[in-house]
């Protein structure tokens, strides 16, 4: 009893015990084009409290077999901090164009990105991640800040370019899914003028803040959305 109670002040005072999900899960998604869906993407989170590794696989399905030829492929590492997820390394591949690849050296303070046989450091900008690390940071802090108003700003890197996001809490509220009713927090994307595509995100707060659905509205009006269907291990 006695060493139980150790262990559970222990885990209070460091946050281990809570803001840790399952150490392997296995997200499926629906991608819809204006709502027809044109692909399937599944993604996996392997972690053991210190280190984590994500993949993410996309692949057409019906006509969007035709149109999207070979695999969108997407993978990231590093470390599991107090504070949520830190990147080490980040690589994007579409079909069978040279890989992208983004490096983050915490020590050094710089990011290094390699595309299209080019290679650039420049030094890290503060609250940086990656575009896949960014969707399962809240997964890993104990208590995320999302309260409605809330304004969050973060720096993220797909390899290329490195871009400010302003995201706007616009509340909670209940999102039906293939997966099931899932109680979300709805993050909204600053738009900095009508030529900017909006991107709108639901983390489910009762499974982790594990993102669920996740709505990109291009410049053209074309509508892409990324629907949870399934949870597995």
């Amino acid at each position: 009893m006695i060493k139980y109670l150790v262990f559970a002040a222990a885990c209070l005072f460091a946050g281990a015990c809570a803001a840790q999900p399952p150490h392997r899960l296995s997200l499926t998604y629906d991608v819809s084009y204006n709502g027809l869906v044109a692909a399937e993407l599944i993604e996996v989170l392997e972690h053991d409290g210190k280190s984590f590794s994500l993949t993410s696989e996309g692949r057409g399905i019906g006509i969007g077999a035709l149109l999207y030829r070979g695999a969108a492929k997407r993978w990231c590492r590093g470390e599991v901090t107090s504070t949520g997820l830190r990147p080490l390394e980040y690589r994007d591949q579409r079909g069978d164009k040279p890989v992208v690849v983004a490096r983050f050296d915490w020590v050094k303070k710089t990011l290094t990105r390699e595309h299209d046989g080019k290679k650039a450091t420049t030094n890290m900008v503060p609250l940086l991640q990656d575009r896949l690390s960014f969707l399962y940071n809240y997964a890993f802090q104990s208590s995320p800040d999302l309260k409605p108003g809330k304004e969050i700003k973060v720096n993220l890197t797909d390899g290329k370019g490195l871009t400010q996001f302003q995201y706007n809490v616009a509340g909670r509220e209940v999102l039906k899914t293939p997966a099931g009713e899932l109680e979300t927090v709805h993050l909204v994307k600053q738009r900095d003028n009508q030529e900017d595509k909006g991107t709108e995100i639901w983390f489910a707060s009762d499974r982790d803040y594990l993102p669920v659905r996740i709505l990109v509205i291009e410049k053209d009006g074309v509508r892409i959305d990324q629907m949870l269907t399934r949870i597995g291990n």
